[in-house]
């Protein structure tokens, strides 16, 4: 697997990744969320919740 990553065109902002992420490498900013690529550990909990598909691992 690889670290997630956030289609910003996609995004909607719903925070739902953020929720479900094991290690708080989630955050939204203006609107968008992004992946704190450091703290990511590839469990793809993000890029199953989304709603709009907007994360990929």
């Amino acid at each position: 697997m690889a670290k997630a990553t956030v289609d910003q065109s996609v995004c909607v902002g719903c925070e739902a990744c953020v929720g479900v992420c094991p290690v708080s490498a989630i955050s939204v900013n203006d609107g968008k969320a992004s992946v704190d690529q450091d703290s990511c550990v590839e469990c793809g909990a993000c890029a199953a919740t989304c709603p709009v598909s907007a994360i990929s691992l």
